[in-house]
């Protein structure tokens, strides 16, 4: 008789565990989407149940101008570092192993793997000192210093869906003489395409979402949505702040899902 395999979910009380795991996850998080409903501003007491605080989030000009930038930033932040990775992962993908490949492999994924708060004192000085020499300033810092950030966010998903391609199809495209551009673009390009997408929804995510290099990048009235609700946290909690969290929450969920889906599709 042929013994069982072992498996861990088998083990007594991993199911308790991985429900204690999940609890202490989400029940923040549901909390502060239950709250966002709130009537009262006194974040202990309930009320009445009220779409209140989403009113006036959406009334305020501050937020309006923050949603903006931190759009604006994110987008081209996705595009700029989906670009980049792109070529990245062409690079290290579609040639012959060579010296120093692993080294290179390792420095783009260097932001996943050195603390956020390091890059952001780096992009900071780096930057101040272009400031300085220059004399020019503006939004371009903050997207320079998010596309740096989401690089390896994009190069993971597009490097994956590059390695599990077949080279058949270029294979041929080139013994029919097509040109290595042509060869990309009606070839590479369309099946590599939803890792691209991917990267680009991940990358966009990331830089929404992203405080700390965000707080040590900007200047003055560059605040995002994310360094806004810090900043409103340190001055007065209200449910306002839940129901700025509770949309921002609602489209990393929906990006999120999307890029599983996409992603779980063409495995």
């Amino acid at each position: 008789m042929a013994k069982s395999s072992f498996q861990v979910a088998r083990l007594p009380g991993f199911a308790t565990i991985a429900m204690l795991a999940f609890l202490a996850l989400y029940i923040p998080i549901l909390t502060l989407v239950v709250y966002s409903f709130n009537s009262e501003t006194t974040m202990g007491n309930w009320g009445t149940f009220s779409f209140s605080w989403y009113e006036k989030a959406w009334a305020n000009q501050a937020v309006k101008d923050a949603t903006i930038r931190s759009l604006v930033i994110a987008s081209f932040a996705a595009v700029f570092s989906t670009a980049l990775a792109t070529m990245a992962a062409l690079g290290t993908t579609r040639r012959r192993a060579f010296k120093g490949q692993t080294f290179i492999y390792v420095m783009i994924n260097q932001p996943l793997m050195v603390p956020e708060i390091v890059t952001a004192v780096a992009l900071m000085i780096l930057f101040g000192l272009i400031k300085t020499v220059t004399g020019v300033h503006g939004l371009g810092y903050l997207i320079l210093a998010h596309t740096a950030f989401c690089i390896p966010f994009a190069y993971l998903p597009i490097r994956a869906r590059l390695e599990g391609m077949d080279l058949t199809l270029e294979t041929a495209a080139a013994d029919l003489y097509a040109t290595p551009w042509a060869t990309f673009r009606r070839v590479t390009l369309p099946i590599l395409m939803p890792g691209v997408v991917a990267g680009l929804m991940l990358s966009f995510v990331v830089s929404l979402d992203d405080v700390v290099i965000t707080e040590f990048v900007k200047s003055a009235g560059q605040d995002t949505l994310p360094t806004y609700m810090l900043g409103q946290l340190r001055r007065q909690l209200t449910p306002e702040i839940n129901a700025i969290s509770t949309g921002l929450l609602a489209i990393t969920v929906l990006l999120l899902t999307a890029f599983f889906l996409l992603t779980r599709k063409n495995d």
